[in-house]
């Protein structure tokens, strides 16, 4: 069933895009409505981790269901994903904090930084969801290791 990864791909792109929204507050000046709306995007990035997680522990992964001569290509790309989504998540939680500890100082430092790579990994999850599940039959589900490195 698709739904799970179709919602848990909602949750990330929504993510990036209240990010984006954030971004734009920021630079008008609106604290408030910066702040919350960078709440709700790590909420709706946090939504997504735990569908995510979830959906791996309990049903597992799809493989990658293309083309053999396409399937080197997508695992090189799900790999950068997966490496460029866990620094964003380490960053974003940093950012999230220094936030609430009122590091502003650092946190304007970081912020921009943190919203780049998340940006990137939110598109680029979205374009692993399209490879998995849109331009090509899913591949069997199975445990997240066997459908990362293609077995």
């Amino acid at each position: 069933m698709n739904l799970l990864p179709t919602i848990s791909t909602f949750f990330i792109a929504l993510s990036a895009i209240l990010v984006a929204i954030g971004w734009i507050l920021i630079a008008k000046g609106k604290r408030k409505q910066h702040k919350a709306t960078m709440i709700a995007g790590a909420i709706s990035a946090l939504l997504f981790f735990i569908i995510y997680v979830s959906r791996t522990v309990f049903i597992g992964n799809t493989s990658f269901g293309g083309p053999e001569d396409v399937k080197t290509y997508y695992t090189i790309f799900l790999i950068f994903h997966i490496v460029l989504a866990t620094v964003g998540a380490v960053f974003g939680i940093v950012t999230l904090v220094l936030a609430f500890k009122r590091k502003i100082k650092i946190h304007r430092k970081i912020g921009p930084v943190t919203s780049i790579i998340w940006f990137f990994s939110a598109v680029t999850g979205v374009l692993v969801y399209i490879f998995l599940y849109v331009l090509y039959d899913p591949g069997e589900t199975t445990s997240m290791i066997k459908a990362i490195l293609g077995l």
